[in-house]
Formats: C-alpha cells, structure tokens, sequence
C-alpha cells in the first residue's frame, strides 16, 4: 500500500520567512540522573543550511541532550540557546523550532487531522497549513483515521508533519526513519536535505550510519555524554575504510554495550 501513503516531495512552505541566522548553540551542557553521567559539560553548534548528524552509541547522551535543548529536561550547568534564547522564551515555540522526539507523541483517540489542527490552533497558525503539512508527508488519505491504529511508520509520518506545522527555521528529528519502508527513508532524506537548503538548521540524531552517510554534511559526535568530534562527513569517512568504521573506532573506548565474540 505505498502509493496511498507516499511521501510528495518537498515543498516550498509559505507561512512565514526563514531566519538563516538561526543557530544552536550548546555550551558545557551537563546532566546527571543520580550516579550517572548522562552528558559530561558538551559544547557545539549546530548552524543553518546543511543536515547536521548526531552519533554516538547507546547510552551516549544523544536523546537527553535534545531534550535539554528543547527545555524538556534541565541542565545541571551549562546552556541551550537557539536564535539567542532559551526554548523556553520562545513566544510561539512550533514557529521557531519543530522537533520528532518520539513517534507516538499525540492522543490515540484523535485523528492525524485533529491533531495537528489542535497543534496549530495552540500557536497562532493557519488552520490551512494543516492540509499543507498531511500532504508533504502522505498522511491526506490517512487524515481522518484514529492515529492510535497508524502503524510505526504512519506515526513517524504524524511527528514529522507536526514538526513541519509552524514552518520552523530549525528542526530537530530523533531517529526518523524508525518504521519506514525504504521509499518513506528516501523521502526523509530528501526532505531534510531540502529544508536545510533552504537555509533552515535541520539536527538529526540517528544510529545508522549508513544513513548518514547520505544524509547529513555535518556531524557531531559524542560518546558517554562527551564530544568525540566535530566534522563533516567526508572529515571523518576518510580517517578509515568506511564512516561506519570511522564512527566505531572514535566511539570504541566509550561504547556502554559491546559484543565480546562470535556466537557459538
């Protein structure tokens, strides 16, 4: 069933100017959940047009560290300012920054549409931006559904739509193509790199980096909460045979999870 959810492509959006000057800037950000040290005093910026990566292992801090630059979590010490301010001083915050952090972040009860026309209405958008939004991710024919029954794909579909509603000039995405069929991850990929063309900061934490490696221009690094490097993608390919095994030996030393052998 592809074709009834296939993914248009990306589409120049029209509800308000991008601010290239957008930036996120992260500083000695750190965060403990009692013994642990889930991101050790990381620095980094994150700049406006081009797809920026965000690697590390599992266990690395990628996750919390997002959610400390969307004020979801707060810092022990160090900052998060995006365009200068803090997500929290933000006047209508889905203009500013969209962001997927979890696929299934909305009432099962409600449709794809009532969702998003609830998102839009919170922020001062345009009820018509809602049309606009189903149909850059495919989800118009699936609009009226409960979003409780979309499948995983479906609902990364509904978040990205939801990110996409108040025409930010920066978006973050946690793991995006979890759940999508190959034509839906060539969509994202597609999409992503259109946004960041268009001069927007486009911040993507993936573990494959198979996928990154078409995908982003830049990437950040981190492993046990700390920066490993900073780069680009050709930058760090060409320490090794592959991004993937350029990827594994900077993080080897801080990998939480490691396989010890061959299974027997």
């Amino acid at each position: 069933m592809v074709s009834a959810f296939r993914g248009q492509s990306p589409v120049r959006s029209v509800v308000c100017m991008i601010d290239v000057t957008q930036m996120i800037e992260v500083r000695g950000l750190t965060k403990r959940y009692g013994r642990v040290l889930a991101v050790d005093a990381l620095s980094f910026d994150v700049m406006p047009g081009v797809v920026t990566g965000f690697l590390g292992p599992n266990g690395s801090g990628k996750s919390t560290t997002m959610r400390m630059i969307l004020g979801l979590d707060t810092p022990d010490r160090g900052s998060v300012r995006i365009g200068g301010r803090g997500y929290r001083e933000l006047g209508w915050p889905l203009r500013e920054v969209g962001a997927l952090l979890e696929a299934r972040a909305f009432h099962p009860g409600r449709s794809a549409r009532a969702h998003l026309t609830a998102l839009a209405a919170s922020n001062g958008i345009p009820a018509s931006r809602v049309e606009e939004v189903l149909g850059m991710t495919g989800l118009r024919g699936a609009a009226g559904r409960r979003a409780g029954a979309f499948s995983l794909g479906m609902a990364q579909r509904l978040g990205i739509a939801a990110a996409l509603l108040g025409d930010p000039g920066v978006l973050l995405f946690d793991e995006p193509v979890n759940g999508l069929d190959p034509e839906g991850v060539r969509w994202i990929r597609d999409l992503m790199k259109s946004l960041a063309a268009e001069g927007r900061v486009v911040f993507v934490s993936s573990h494959l980096i198979s996928e990154m490696a078409l995908t982003a221009s830049r990437l950040i690094v981190i492993g046990a909460g700390r920066l490993l490097a900073d780069t680009t993608v050709a930058e760090l390919s060409a320490r090794s045979a592959s991004l993937e095994d350029a990827f594994l030996e900077l993080t080897a030393s801080t990998a939480e999870y490691r396989a010890t052998g061959s299974p027997s």
